[in-house]
């Protein structure tokens, strides 16, 4: 391999992932990240592939899209599945992380890697070379501008929240009980504050009069769908909430040996579980209307905050118009890795990295792109995010209802299609390994 060298703009998870990978291909690679010297409204430290809205990579079950994209990445080599996995705390059936572990072992495999220099600047051009922008939705609004101007398509935007987190010295455990959905006879993963009928309706009542920080009555289509503010939820009718977030089913109060009317869940920050956050309470409320709405939740009532949620918007192109399949500029050496394009989660901003590290690689040794098959969950994002004729973009998950359906007639129940579509993928996508094993030969 020459010293052809790299530019990575961004150390969050696209950025981190994508680095590694090209350093174990032996390309050289200069990794920017603009913090501490410059912030952004979503984080709060200076370390490399910081989680900024929950500690959750979502569901492990291999019958979900997000855990067969983990299994997916998995077989592709990814480190910072890998680092995740090191750094679980518990969360029943979902991958949930310690933020300042997982942060901390990013950056240790980025600093043990001879091949990455890592500058801690701004960027705010394009740079010369091969360059990847992984910059995610919080890109710089002067690096912002150029990759519009570079790309010549339409800004798109959408408005993002995440979830307090509390101490757990503050709580109140003589309310609080500790349970899984569906776990009543075993201690559960999450705290759960469960709520009467009247305790449920003062709440609401409240979250719906406090001040706002943005103080716009949103449309839903200017909300991320997984990551809407809890107020805005409540506004779509009083009981959406207790039928979202706030569902008791497959909860028994202790006190009362019943289910209550609506639970608030509470998942561990970290190992140690000297935090929580509040499952599901992304919020724009300014920070004196979080405290005194939110210590409304029974067992909360002296709830001290290690950290308010917060609102912002983020930014992402139109990629199905203005990017090749492999989310190249056309007609440049740039390409775009992560939120930026629109490809929506933790997980997926992983993947992302690990995709445009290998593309770029198959730019510089002459070698085909990249083809993952759109059975897979990662393929099927891949192509829904690439295709031209995909009308009204929006940012995406995974999900089952990207992949094509299953070719031999048979009825099944959702789990048993699930199932089905997971074996299929991962078949289709071990056979698509086999086949292209210069892919991963440097490794």
């Amino acid at each position: 391999m020459g010293e052809e060298r790299v530019t990575v703009v961004g150390g969050g998870l696209a950025g981190t992932e994508c680095a590694l990978q090209l350093a174990a291909h032996g390309v050289p690679v200069d990794l920017f990240e603009m913090r501490p010297h410059t912030t952004s409204p979503a984080h709060h430290t200076a370390g490399l592939a910081e989680l900024v809205c929950s500690n959750s990579l979502k569901s492990k079950r291999l019958d979900s899209a997000a855990g067969l994209l983990k299994e997916e990445l998995r077989r592709m080599g990814s480190r910072l599945i890998r680092a995740a996995e090191q750094s679980a705390v518990e969360a029943g059936g979902a991958l949930a992380v310690d933020r300042e572990e997982f942060s901390r072992r990013v950056g240790e495999l980025v600093e043990a890697e001879p091949l990455i220099r890592v500058i801690r600047e701004e960027v705010r051009d394009i740079p010369s070379g091969r360059v990847v922008i992984a910059a995610g939705p919080l890109c710089s609004p002067a690096l912002a501008e150029r990759v519009l101007d570079l790309v010549g398509g339409e800004a798109l935007s959408f408005f993002d929240a995440a979830a307090p987190i509390v101490d757990a010295d503050s709580l109140d455990y003589s309310v609080l009980f500790s349970q899984s959905r569906y776990e009543a006879d075993a201690p559960g993963d999450y705290l759960n504050a469960p709520m009467s009928k009247d305790e449920y309706e003062r709440f609401v009542d409240e979250l719906l009069a406090a001040k706002r920080v943005i103080t716009k009555d949103f449309e839903r289509r200017e909300l991320f769908q997984a990551c809407q503010p809890v107020e805005e939820v409540a506004r779509t009718g009083r009981d959406a909430i207790r039928f979202g977030a706030l569902k008791p089913v497959g909860l028994i109060d202790p006190r009362t040996g019943r289910r209550p009317w609506a639970a608030v869940q509470l998942r561990a920050e970290n190992r140690e579980r000297t935090a929580y956050n509040l499952v599901g309470f992304q919020t724009n409320l300014t920070f004196g209307e979080q405290k005194r709405v939110f210590r409304l939740i029974p067992g909360l009532e002296n709830a001290e905050f290690f950290r308010y949620g917060v609102m912002h918007r983020n930014t992402f192109v139109d990629a199905p118009h203005v990017l090749d399949r492999t989310f190249l500029i056309p007609g440049t050496s740039v390409r775009l890795a992560g939120q930026i394009c629109g490809t929506e989660g933790y997980v997926e901003a992983m993947a992302s990295g690990l995709v445009a590290a290998i593309n770029t690689w198959a730019d510089i040794t002459g070698a085909p792109a990249l083809e993952l098959p759109a059975t897979g969950a990662l393929g099927s994002l891949l192509a829904y995010a690439t295709n031209p004729d995909t009308q009204q973009y929006q940012p995406m998950h995974v999900n089952f209802g990207l992949v094509p359906p299953l070719s031999d007639g048979r009825r099944r129940s959702k789990r048993d299609r699930y199932a089905a579509y997971a074996t299929r993928a991962l078949d289709d996508l071990d056979a698509y390994l086999a086949s292209r094993p210069d892919l991963f030969e440097e490794r």
